[in-house]
């Protein structure tokens, strides 16, 4: 057997294997023998049928078999040997006069090369690594959601300006029929509020649906409606009140404290706020870390300039899914691929040459901080070894886990070599301005 590598270019080359009948021959022998040895074919005693009358009726699926087996084998152990790093799959070249009446054989694959190429890790402009700030604005917020949330419910004669309404709307025509709850504040416009302040349980009210909350996606909620439905909802809604009550906010006091952070953790007001302060931006800290990701990526690919080998991809795309693709939609599905290919690439070398590659003792123990803060959550803080290493083993049996705790462990480690390595500038903003400035 010998085969021979032929450049085409830095990004293709097509390998040449010539396989005879010395090459598999033997195999082909032993194979035909223990057919003898099993056949079953009437007229003649088990083990016993003709050597002729099985190569006849065999030979040849044994003999295509036996090289098919000898040519994969060959050409991975060639790809490994010479360190040849491909992209996709090689690619067989199929010829118009080949036969498997003859004795030997030539097989030709084309080859996709990864390129040779540096990462820039130093672009001409600084991405952006923003710190997202829980201002006063957002913790009074946060404040008065909890003293709502842990407030008592005081009933009322009739509605006021600081009520909560209960009732069900109706509009037959449109099938609607719906009990819902809502404050008073979310109602919009002077006239709707006028229909409201005064009324009493057991008064039925009469309103346009347009227009009549302060944001159109509450009335999706209160006529259960979806998002679709509601976008266009024009009609004469009919609203009895059935109940009508006002929270009496809970006082911000060491009860309330206990409530929220554990008893005797929080000690006083100025406490309380730094805490929903520290808690809220440890929560903005994974948000700002996945737009860093984001945006380094994009960045890298811009700045890392590299050609692949687009012929041979398009055509390894045509032919390396479930269904067959025509040239065109090979050719759309690499351009929504390319920028994917491009970073797998830059992130592949990068972790080659900053070894940043993860082995399974790495895995092992991010399985056991993930399982460890999984048991916090529930008030479990003493799990003992033996358990520990109990619920990590059935957690990476499971593929679909590792997987995913791969990923995101390889995340962890490339967002701190970026952090430490790539030209960034840091800013400051509100978890508002945030929102403005990265989902415009």
């Amino acid at each position: 057997m010998k085969i021979t590598k032929e450049d085409i270019d830095a990004l293709n080359s097509v390998v040449k294997i010539d396989i005879t009948a010395n090459d598999y021959q033997e195999k082909v022998d032993t194979q035909l023998h223990d057919y003898r040895k099993k056949a079953n074919i009437p007229g003649f005693r088990k083990g016993h049928v003709p050597m002729s009358l099985v190569k006849k009726q065999y030979g040849k699926s044994v003999m295509i078999d036996e090289v098919n087996k000898l040519l994969q084998e060959s050409l991975n152990k060639f790809l490994v040997e010479e360190k040849l790093d491909v992209l996709g799959n090689p690619l067989p070249k199929m010829k118009e006069n080949f036969s498997w009446d003859e004795d030997q054989f030539t097989f030709e694959f084309e080859l996709g090369l990864a390129p040779d190429f540096e990462v820039n890790l130093k672009p001409k402009k600084a991405i952006t690594a923003y710190k997202i700030i829980a201002d006063d604005k957002m913790i009074n917020s946060q404040i008065d959601n909890i003293r709502e949330q842990y407030g008592k419910l005081i009933t009322q004669a009739a509605i006021e300006e600081n009520s909560n309404v209960t009732g069900t709307f109706v509009n037959e025509e449109k099938e609607i029929e719906k009990k819902s709850t809502f404050k008073l504040e979310k109602i919009k416009g002077k006239a709707n509020l006028k229909k409201f302040v005064g009324a009493k349980v057991g008064d039925t009210i009469e309103l346009k649906s347009k227009g009549l909350f302060t944001d159109d996606h509450m009335l999706m909620n209160v006529l259960g409606l979806s998002h679709d439905d509601a976008h266009d909802f024009d009609a004469v809604l009919a609203f009895s009140i059935e109940e009508i009550t006002q929270t009496e906010l809970a006082e911000l006091n060491q009860d309330l404290f206990d409530k929220i952070f554990g008893a005797g953790l929080v000690k006083s007001e100025d406490e309380f706020r730094n805490r929903l302060k520290e808690d809220a931006e440890k929560q903005f800290g994974s948000q700002s870390d996945q737009q860093l990701l984001n945006a380094v990526t994009e960045s890298l690919i811009e700045n890392t300039k590299f050609d692949l080998p687009a012929e041979f991809l398009k055509k390894w795309l045509a032919v390396s899914g479930e269904k067959p693709m025509t040239a065109e939609q090979a050719g759309e599905e690499y351009e929504r691929s390319e920028k994917g290919l491009r970073y797998q690439l830059i992130e592949g070398k990068l972790m080659t040459e900053h070894k940043l590659q993860i082995t399974y003792d790495d895995l092992k123990d991010y399985t056991k901080g993930f399982v460890r803060a999984q048991m916090a959550q529930f008030g479990d803080n003493k799990i003992e070894d033996k358990e520990l290493e109990d619920i990590v083993n059935r957690v990476l049996s499971n593929q679909e886990e590792v997987r995913r705790l791969s990923d995101q462990l390889k995340n962890e480690k490339l967002l701190k070599f970026f952090k430490e390595n790539i030209k960034l500038k840091t800013k400051e903003v509100t978890y508002e301005d945030f929102i403005k400035e990265v989902y415009k």
